[in-house]
């Protein structure tokens, strides 16, 4: 039998009467019971909270907008300059003028949006990681970049050399290799955060090697059109490759506000995600600016490190 169609009940039970306590406190979720359906909704204090940090963010965001330098390239920098070295001879240039990040962080954020972006449209639901052997491939990516790093870091001290002569190509390339294997990782552990769960059986963000080298085939692609030095080419990839930071910070951070607000596997539409994403999102620019302005003050400049040469 189903209960009145103005029955309000909790997690803990039924409310109780008028003047009498409830034997258990209301859970989080209040739930409204009709005969044909039973509608989730929050308790009215999260709804508040959340639209009191929405707004804050929608500030924070329009604050780092107005307080950056004009320009997309210019702002490219400003972000890049919180989690990269910027040490202009590793840097591919267009003209005269190096991209906002070294040829190596490039890689890194291009590979990471390659990968995201690939799993959005083919693997929208995906919330299994690759298989084992598939997974040590893509960690093997990883130390393929980190031997590549400690080559080029070797190189930088006058009178010592590496295994081998560095090279921006060889940069760009480890550092791809490397976001592969961070969209790989990172995709699945958001989507099976952020949406509700159904019964449909868990997929894997890649099944198999092939599909692993078909992302490989399309990363060579990309990397062989930057080496070109075309700036028509280079121009899209320093933006991509910037906004990769931010769209992984965001997803992160967005990941860390469901679940310290025990709001995970909720989400049914992206309106849904509006509030997560954009809290996300302020808190990465929160971070960058922060970053950035400690990073100048010890430093004073914005490209390179003191005491590396240039």
């Amino acid at each position: 039998m189903h209960p009145s169609a103005h029955e309000l009940v909790t997690d803990a039970g039924p409310v109780a009467p008028a003047g009498r306590e409830p034997e258990n406190p209301p859970d989080v979720l209040l739930r409204l019971h009709t005969p044909d359906e039973q509608v989730a909704f929050p308790e009215r204090p999260w709804r508040w909270k959340r639209r009191t940090l929405v707004a804050l963010s929608l500030g924070m965001i329009i604050l780092f907008i107005l307080a950056t330098p004009a320009g997309l390239m210019n702002k490219a920098d400003m972000i890049a300059y919180a989690i990269c070295h910027r040490i202009p001879s590793h840097s591919m240039l267009v003209g005269e003028r190096p991209l906002p990040l070294c040829a190596r962080c490039t890689g890194t954020y291009l590979g990471a949006m390659l990968a995201l972006g690939t799993f959005l449209i083919a693997r929208r639901k995906a919330t299994e990681l690759p298989p084992f052997p598939v997974l040590l491939t893509l960690v093997s990516f990883s130390a393929l970049m980190a031997i590549d790093g400690l080559n080029s870091y070797i190189n930088l001290f006058p009178g010592r050399q590496g295994l081998y002569q560095p090279h921006n190509t060889l940069r760009l390339l480890t550092g791809t290799l490397n976001g592969l294997m961070m969209g790989s990782i990172l995709y699945p552990v958001a989507v099976g955060t952020f949406w509700r769960l159904t019964d449909r059986p868990p997929a894997r963000v890649l099944r198999s090697f092939r599909e692993l080298g078909g992302l490989v085939l399309l990363a060579l692609a990309t990397v062989g059109l930057a080496s070109t030095g075309l700036p028509i080419i280079l121009y899209p990839v320093a933006l991509i490759s910037s906004a990769g930071i931010v769209v992984v910070l965001t997803v992160v951070n967005a990941i860390i506000v469901l679940v310290l607000a025990r709001r995970e596997n909720t989400a049914e539409s992206w309106r849904d995600l509006i509030p997560a994403l954009l809290i996300g999102l302020a808190v990465s620019l929160a971070l960058i600016g922060t970053v950035s302005v400690v990073r100048y003050a010890l430093t004073g400049t914005l490209s390179g490190l003191p005491g590396l040469p240039s």
